[in-house]
């Protein structure tokens, strides 16, 4: 497959506007925005993830938005097939796309490729996330020693989800993580010649922003997403039932906790999580990047 012809990123914090400035920039170039942030995938949780609204759908398409159901586990190599799908779509042929959201491993695996993984057949897959449920990530890491001791090495005990991820890989293909993981894969973006923006605002007025933006959430019907997410009974462990503001809303719903205790702690995940994602981008998207310090205007 080609590599997407004319391609804008634009990476940034939660809450940063990078959305507000994408909008932007896709209605001057003609442009189809296309998400690149993990958990604005999710069909249940609009106003909890920030999606765009039907405004800002209506102004400029965007692909790739609450497509995926809560009860999956989406993954990057997902991602990346569906970004291949917008990129063969013939209804938006041609147009520049703008790639935009705060998940860097997307970014990433677009632009340097992601090396190629086997298919785990579901029954595996279901299997060791019950597993996970019910004997925890230090038992399934236990086991993953005996089983690929090398790849346990590079996880720690407490991470399910890559011991999960791990095993589920060793157990379809014989193969060691390791070892898929150390062949190339195909970039879908010639980084050298996209425009690349990192929205990075002052980190007072960052925080200032998150704490705005998780109230008027709750305003929105936070509260009753998350109702309606807890009523699917999923696995705690898939990546929806994660998103910040789910547990600190569900223990409202469950009567451990007040709203205000809530949001106050939702407020400071989010805090938390917008400076583990300003890290990453400095330490790993590389040179090229132009940095915005100012915001974009809007919530992204």
């Amino acid at each position: 497959m080609e590599q997407v012809r004319r391609a804008v990123l634009i990476a940034g914090p939660t809450a940063s506007g990078k959305s507000a400035f994408a909008l932007r920039v896709a209605a001057e170039i003609g442009g189809v925005i296309v998400n690149t942030d993990s958990m604005q995938v999710y069909d249940v949780l609009r106003v909890l993830t920030a999606r765009p609204d039907v405004e800002e759908t209506a102004r400029v398409p965007h692909r790739l938005y609450g497509h995926v159901p809560p009860s999956v586990s989406y993954s990057t190599g997902r991602w990346l097939d569906d970004v291949r799908s917008v990129m063969e779509d013939a209804e938006i042929a041609g147009r520049p796309l703008v790639f935009t959201g705060g998940t860097g491993l997307y970014f990433r695996a677009l632009t340097r490729g992601l090396s190629p993984m086997p298919k785990v057949p579901e029954a595996a897959r279901e299997r060791w996330r019950s597993r996970l449920a019910e004997e925890g990530a230090e038992t399934l890491h236990r086991i993953l020693q005996s089983e690929d001791p090398a790849a346990a090495e590079t996880i720690r005990p407490a991470d399910g989800q890559r011991i999960l991820r791990a095993l589920e890989v060793r157990e379809a293909s014989g193969r060691s993580i390791l070892d898929w993981q150390s062949e190339a894969g195909m970039p879908l973006v010639d980084e050298g010649q996209a425009e690349r923006y990192l929205v990075m605002p002052d980190r007072d007025f960052l925080n200032a922003r998150i704490e705005d933006r998780f109230d008027r959430m709750v305003e929105a019907g936070a509260l009753e997403e998350v109702e309606a997410l807890n009523a699917l009974t999923l696995d705690p462990a898939l990546p929806a039932m994660k998103a910040i503001g789910v547990r600190e809303l569900t223990s409202v719903l469950e009567n451990r906790s007040s709203l205000v205790d809530a949001i106050n702690l939702a407020k400071t995940a989010t805090r938390q999580y917008a400076k583990r994602q300003m890290t990453w981008f400095r330490n790993q998207l590389g040179e090229g990047w132009k940095v915005l310090n100012h915001s974009g205007g809007a919530d992204a």
